[in-house]
């Protein structure tokens, strides 16, 4: 898979420091379109955070799996993959922490209109929107300068969320275009 984009600490304006052993977490998220070529962002609103819908992969979960899951979870979508998008790389020195997200686009096939989302993304004013892909990345673009800490995730945090979905957003409006 081709790597979309690698976030530093310096890509959201603070200094990296020494990595010594970090914490790996591998992610799984991406573009979901509906037949009328809108996409799903999932918006946060207590956070003013717009992102892509995606998470964690769990024990033995292959990447594919993790996606087509935390797509239902956020979106109450069935999705089917119709393209793997790339690799993101996220290293969060002043965690020590590095994520990998490996990046997919899904057709809906199914919207069963039922979100599950955990008490945490509930307490942050998780919604989810449908939006043309122009539009989700002006909204997520924009975002970044308002973002708001939670009691959960520091801005931090948040800025590296946004910057990577926005990359991952600009390749596939560059891809479809």
């Amino acid at each position: 898979m081709e790597l979309i984009c690698k976030i530093m600490d310096e890509d959201i304006g603070e200094v990296s420091v020494k990595m010594d052993n970090p914490r790996l977490r591998l992610g799984a998220r991406g573009i979901v379109v509906r037949e009328d070529g809108k996409i799903a962002v999932f918006n946060k609103s207590n956070k003013n955070e717009y992102k892509l819908p995606g998470g964690g992969i769990e024990g033995e979960e292959k990447p594919e799996e993790a996606f087509k899951r935390e797509v239902l979870e956020e979106t109450g979508c069935i999705v089917e993959i119709v393209k793997e998008l790339g690799t993101t790389e996220e290293y969060k020195t002043l965690d020590n922490f590095k994520q990998i997200s490996y990046v997919f686009v899904g057709k809906v096939l199914k919207d069963t209109k039922q979100l599950n989302v955990t008490q945490k993304e509930k307490d942050e004013g998780a919604k989810l929107i449908w939006e043309t892909p122009e539009k989700a990345l002006k909204l997520i673009t924009e975002s970044y300068d308002k973002l708001v800490a939670s009691k959960y995730e520091s801005v931090y945090h948040t800025k590296f969320i946004v910057l990577r979905d926005r990359k991952i957003l600009e390749k596939y409006i560059e891809m479809e275009n």
